[in-house]
Order: C-alpha cells, then sequence, then structure tokens
C-alpha cells in the first residue's frame, strides 16, 4: 500500500479552470512542493494551447516544485513524472506489458492514450523558481476521437482497457509516492538512472516514427533519447537531434 510522500503537500479541490493555473497561482503561499488535484476542470489545456477534454471520474493534478535549476534541467522532470505514472499505472493494475512512454509526454495503454503531462515556468536570471507539471489521467473514460488532433493516438480509459477502477484521490497516492521517489533518484543522481528506465519501457524504439515541429517533419528511425532528453532520429540525412515535436506513429 502506498503511503502520502513525506515533505509534499496536498490541495483537493472540487472545481478550477485548470489545475495548472490554480497550482501556479498558490506558489507564492503554499510551501512547495505541493500536489493540487481538481475533480472538475474547465478550461483545461494541453501542448501547444490546446484543450483538454475531462470527462467526470478522470484525474486532473498539477505537481508544484520549486527546483532552483537551469530551464533545461528543470524540463527533464516530464521524464520523471512520466516514469513515476508507469509504475504508478503498474501498481495499480499489475499490466507492465500494457503501458509504454511515447516522447516527449505521454503515455500509451495497449496503444492508446491514456495520460499526458504538460510543464510550465517561471523564473528568472536563468533559473526556474516556479515549476507546474500537470497531469491528465483518462482514469474513467476516454475523450471522443474526434476531440483530438488528426492522425493523434486515439485516447483510452484504464478502465475500460484493463477494468482498474480506481477514484482520482487514490491515484494520486500512487502517483506521488512513485514520483518522490523518482525525484529523490533525479536529485542525487541526476538524469542517467531516469533516463535508461524511461528507455526501457519507451514506445517505438527502433522502429519508425514522424516527429513534426511547427516548421517541419521528419520521418525516420527513433534510435534513442539522448542525455538532454532530445529524440535522436535516424533519417535519410542523417542522425536528427530533436528538442520538440509531436510524435506520430
Amino acid at each position: 500500500m502506498s503511503h502520502w510522500p513525506e515533505g509534499y503537500g496536498r490541495v483537493i479541490l472540487p472545481e478550477t479552470g485548470s489545475t495548472l493555473d490554480a497550482g501556479i497561482a498558490l506558489a507564492s503561499s503554499e510551501h512547495a512542493p505541493f500536489w493540487l488535484l481538481a475533480h472538475r476542470q474547465t478550461a483545461a489545456r494541453g501542448r501547444r494551447g490546446r484543450p483538454w477534454a475531462m470527462p467526470p471520474g478522470n484525474f486532473a493534478a498539477t505537481l508544484v516544485l520549486r527546483p532552483g535549476e537551469g530551464p533545461a534541467i528543470a524540463a527533464l522532470r516530464s521524464f520523471v513524472m512520466s516514469l513515476a505514472l508507469w509504475r504508478a499505472f503498474v501498481a495499480a493494475t499489475g499490466e507492465p506489458q500494457a503501458f509504454a512512454l511515447k516522447w516527449p509526454n505521454d503515455v500509451l495503454l495497449r496503444g492508446g492514450k491514456v495520460a499526458g503531462i504538460l510543464l510550465e515556468s517561471s523564473g528568472r536570471a536563468g533559473q526556474v523558481d516556479v515549476l507546474a507539471i500537470g497531469v491528465g489521467v483518462n482514469l474513467a473514460a476516454a475523450p471522443a476521437a474526434e476531440a483530438v488532433e488528426p492522425g493523434a493516438v486515439e485516447p483510452v480509459a484504464l478502465s475500460g482497457e484493463t477494468g482498474c477502477l480506481i477514484g482520482p484521490e487514490d491515484f494520486l497516492v500512487l502517483l506521488a509516492h512513485e514520483y518522490a521517489s523518482l525525484e529523490t533518484t533525479f536529485r542525487q543522481s541526476g538524469f542517467a538512472p531516469v533516463r535508461t528506465a524511461w528507455l526501457a519501457h519507451a514506445a517505438r524504439l527502433g522502429e519508425v516514427i514522424t516527429a513534426r515541429t511547427g516548421r517541419d517533419s521528419r520521418t525516420g528511425t527513433f534510435e534513442d533519447v539522448d542525455a538532454d532528453g532530445n529524440l535522436m532520429l535516424r533519417t535519410h540525412t542523417g542522425l536528427r537531434r530533436i528538442a520538440a515535436a509531436d510524435v506520430f506513429f
């Protein structure tokens, strides 16, 4: 049985516009690190400002940290969180083979998207003072397929795919426990052990994928994730290092 990690605060709201916005707003008054969970979001968003649908019973939470680090290091916590999600899902279902990690920040369940992560930060003088890691999980229901971008991975729900029925607050305990353990590893040993564990569960590693940025689209073999979290894509013109993109299979 997982327990609430020592040193982490917890705020539960019946409703908010966005847990990211609410968490950032509380950062000035609430002692960080802390988790903020809302049972309902009215203005949720995903990457690049896309809307994020939240059917009843699903999970929406944000972890607020004060890392005091450079942006490049702080951003690696997307891998820390996605690995924590993988471990929380396995703890809840006992099905490690059902889940995979999609670069840069999604979790897949039998090929469908079950969870997503979004990072936002603020700071000055090259340091991140506040880092908010938003997490959305389809625990009870998946949004309609037409709600996602054409060609994107179809959303699925944990309950529908595995029969696991777990509420948001119980899932938060699992996730907070796993994240706290990995955060300790990240702070003490750096990105290397997190990267190794993440790659062990990476979706489509060694296979052909397409990475689309706002400027272009590249197709090649997903070879690796480097020490800075970049996607390493082997294309017909050579090995490409991609810092940010949407990945399509």
